[in-house]
């Protein structure tokens, strides 16, 4: 399989080409995507075969749910159960953004998405490439990094290529990621108030929990 390189506008995305990404999606196809960290795995993830491509192309151990990104709280209220004080504190200073957020998962999702944790993990990247083609698509897309498991990240479209070689059909180029830092993944999926920092990323955990004691007096 001979991936087609699509290079896009990381800065102001030509919306022809935006269209066509959307349109492979909805096909149910699997793209290398940048984000506002790492390259990533772009797909539908309310589609079965498409999730389960991307464990294949990953090697990846379906025991782990994939993260999604979206373009908005609105977005984020139609894919979780209601969602806790603490989760429009932390949308509202860190999104878009690299911060990801666990919380409860609605029933909309397939349960290979969440594996069967009944979580997800969501972010609005600041990216406009990602933000344009889930509106194109009106679709969230699948967030999990371009890379075999247990591999270097990609922070270019070369590197997805040279790495997935074969495995996927569609790598969007737009440039050099621009940060080598993953997100920061803070846990709001347990009883409310309660939450914990699953990964230090681009965001201090110290940010994190003064945003949340500044608005909620949080300890």
């Amino acid at each position: 399989m001979h991936a087609e390189i699509i290079k896009i506008s990381s800065s102001d995305p030509e919306p022809s080409l935006i269209a066509y990404a959307a349109d492979k999606i909805r096909h149910g196809e699997v793209l290398g995507m940048p984000t506002d960290t790492f390259y990533g795995l772009a797909a539908d993830p309310l589609n079965l075969r498409a999730v389960d491509r991307i464990y294949e192309i990953k090697s990846r151990s379906r025991h782990k749910p994939l993260s999604l990104l979206i373009e908005s709280v609105e977005q984020a209220e139609e894919l979780s159960r209601p969602l806790p004080d603490e989760f429009y504190v932390l949308a509202r200073k860190f999104w878009p953004g690299p911060l990801t957020i666990i919380v409860r998962a609605s029933s909309r999702l397939p349960l290979k998405v969440t594996a069967n944790t009944g979580n997800v993990a969501l972010r609005v990247p600041a990216a406009p490439i990602p933000v344009a083609v889930i509106h194109a698509s009106g679709l969230p897309i699948t967030a999990t990094s371009a890379n075999l498991s247990g591999a270097t990240e990609c922070t270019t479209a070369e590197e997805v290529h040279d790495q997935l070689r074969g495995r996927l059909n569609v790598i969007i180029d737009g440039g050099r990621s621009p940060r080598e830092v993953a997100s920061t993944i803070i846990d709001l999926s347990g009883d409310q108030g309660i939450w914990s920092i699953q990964r230090e990323g681009a965001i201090p955990s110290q940010e994190v929990q003064k945003a949340l004691s500044e608005a909620l007096g949080a300890s």
